[in-house]
């Protein structure tokens, strides 16, 4: 059983997302997975069998959670019936207490529908008299980790404080070399210098070195403020 379910529409983008706060929580006894839902291809210098290899690789880089992939379409990906309903079932399988989502707005179809997939397959999730496989189950929480292909700036919820997991998210980044390093452009910042220089502008916000920001679309409680970054 996990304690926490990364769903991503393709595989890099929990990487991107929050790739430090996997290891993080990983470090702290945390049973973590993550979900991709589609194999990310076609794409120009990818194929099905280099992206699995880049998959695996980045996700030994970030100490191996458990990770599947529910295999529906890229660049076709709908909050469908059928969809919701294989999404409900490893929901009811491996029972994750917190599940991480990508966030709401976005240019890319295929994320907006993720996060609209995850939200109503919680819900089916808990469903009693259903053909859903698995015993009904609810998770507690969603969060909603920044893989965003549009130039906003986050409003978050919280921080997460990744400034001892920076190198390894990065070169969890880097294992995807068909999508985020053999074709950028020259002269230009990288995807993976992008990704850095947000995370440490975070991390200036709330006096650490590197952050990863998280939205809440519900109140989050506190039993103690004695882990706050005052």
């Amino acid at each position: 059983m996990l304690d926490a379910l990364v769903v991503s529409p393709h595989p890099d983008d929990a990487e991107i997302g929050m790739g430090g706060t996997i290891v993080r929580l990983i470090g702290q006894g945390w049973k973590v997975g993550i979900l991709d839902l589609t194999s990310g291809e076609p794409t120009p210098l990818g194929s099905l069998e280099r992206r699995k290899e880049e998959t695996a690789k980045a996700n030994q880089l970030m100490c191996d959670p458990w990770r599947k992939n529910l295999g529906l379409p890229n660049r076709s990906l709908q909050p469908t019936l059928e969809y919701r309903r294989a999404l409900a079932g490893v929901f009811r399988s491996v029972r994750p207490r917190v599940l991480f989502a990508p966030y709401w707005e976005d240019a890319h179809p295929d994320h907006t529908a993720a996060t609209q997939l995850v939200e109503e397959a919680r819900f089916w999730s808990k469903l009693s008299k259903s053909d859903i496989p698995g015993e009904p189950f609810h998770p507690s929480r969603v969060f909603y980790y920044f893989s965003v292909h549009l130039r906003i700036v986050e409003r978050p919820s919280f921080l997460v404080d990744i400034s001892d997991q920076l190198d390894a998210k990065l070169e969890a980044l880097r294992a995807y070399r068909s999508q985020l390093v053999d074709n950028q452009p020259q002269g230009r910042p990288s995807v993976v210098d992008s990704v850095r220089d947000r995370a440490r502008f975070w991390g200036h916000t709330i006096g650490v070195g590197y952050a990863e920001p998280f939205a809440s679309r519900e109140p989050i409680g506190l039993s103690s403020l004695e882990h706050l970054l005052l």
